[in-house]
């Protein structure tokens, strides 16, 4: 028997479908005959005397989230979401950039950095991947910060708020889809599979319009109706980032995959589990098996550097950070 902590916090307990998400995970554990604790921010000196650790709160390096993933890691106790995790994926541009040396497609990216923003700058940007573009401020979570510009004075004006709170921002060309894929990957292996419908107010799969919050409609999809390109990308993906639990949105258009973002910290309480009973068991024998434990350290960057140019992927010609032009947002993967 096992001691399985599940660290929350007051947010993760704020909507019936999460408490009853909590409550599944709880109970799956002591069915596999472990015991199993909700963790909060003031029990965070109760780590160490955990076995393992799942982490279902909104995940940040600023926050308490990554300070108990931390000490799990320091402790050698086997943690979800692990810290190397959390350090990329908070990050859009460096979660971008891993899949862009894996070279996976994406949406063609740049990440222009704050003296670069100006209106000649956005209008070649216009010319070079269409109409509208999709700008994200790279810290944002939950579709927040995350805006579509149709011309040179909405992507101004959108860019000088995001880069109140970023020396960078990630541009994209817009790729229209009435949904998002989002595959479930645990280990380097596929977990569950999910279609999030996009509200026909919005282009995300979360947004306020007009004062109200609207979301996306949740589908569990079968393994036999996933397509197994959908699922093969999902899993790349998340072994791009490393070997812990992530959710990864694909969109599919015009025939070609797009990876659009990797999540760490995926949601499991809007439905995601429907078709995938077993869940929350292979999350727990994952965390709790220790010899299947690997951590993600070894995709750190080992450094980052400052402004240089832009950097760039292009899905059609495979192009990776041009070497003909200096790279705005550098990681170095080799340690």
């Amino acid at each position: 028997m096992s001691r399985l902590g599940i660290f929350v916090n007051r947010q993760t307990l704020s909507s019936s479908e999460q408490l009853t998400a909590l409550i599944k995970c709880r109970d799956a554990a002591e069915s596999m005959g472990h015991t199993a604790e909700f963790i909060f921010p003031v029990d965070i000196n109760r780590i160490p005397k955990l076995d393992a650790l799942f982490i279902r709160a909104n995940t940040d390096p600023m926050n308490a989230t990554y300070v108990a993933s931390r000490i799990a890691s320091l402790y050698g106790i086997p943690v979800i979401d692990d810290p190397a995790s959390i350090q990329i994926c908070s990050d859009k541009i460096n979660m971008y950039l891993h899949l862009m040396k894996k070279k996976l497609p994406i949406p063609r990216t740049v990440f222009p950095s704050k003296r670069e923003i100006v209106p000649e700058y956005a209008r070649a940007l216009f010319e070079r991947l269409g109409t509208p573009l999709v700008l994200k401020e790279p810290s944002t979570s939950f579709s927040a910060r995350v805006e579509k510009a149709s011309n040179v004075q909405e992507f101004m004006r959108i860019a000088k708020r995001f880069l109140r709170l970023s020396d960078w921002i990630v541009v994209q060309e817009y790729v229209p889809s009435s949904f998002d894929w989002r595959i479930g990957v645990l280990n380097g292996e596929f977990l569950y599979a999910c279609r999030y419908v996009i509200p026909a107010q919005t282009f995300k799969i979360q947004a306020s319009v007009n004062g109200h919050l609207v979301y996306c409609g949740v589908e569990s999809v079968p393994p036999e109706e996933v397509p197994s390109e959908i699922i093969d990308l999902g899993i790349e993906a998340g072994k791009a980032i490393g070997r812990g639990l992530y959710g990864v949105d694909i969109k599919e258009s015009n025939g070609s995959l797009y990876v659009i973002e990797v999540n760490d910290n995926p949601s499991l309480d809007g439905g995601e589990d429907v078709c995938y009973p077993d869940v929350y068991r292979r999350i727990i024998s994952y965390l709790i098996n220790g010899d299947q434990y690997a951590d993600t350290l070894s995709y750190m960057p080992s450094r980052m550097d400052s402004y240089m140019g832009e950097a760039r992927f292009d899905p059609s010609t495979q192009n990776v950070l041009g070497s003909e032009e200096p790279l705005a947002y550098r990681i170095d993967f080799e340690r």
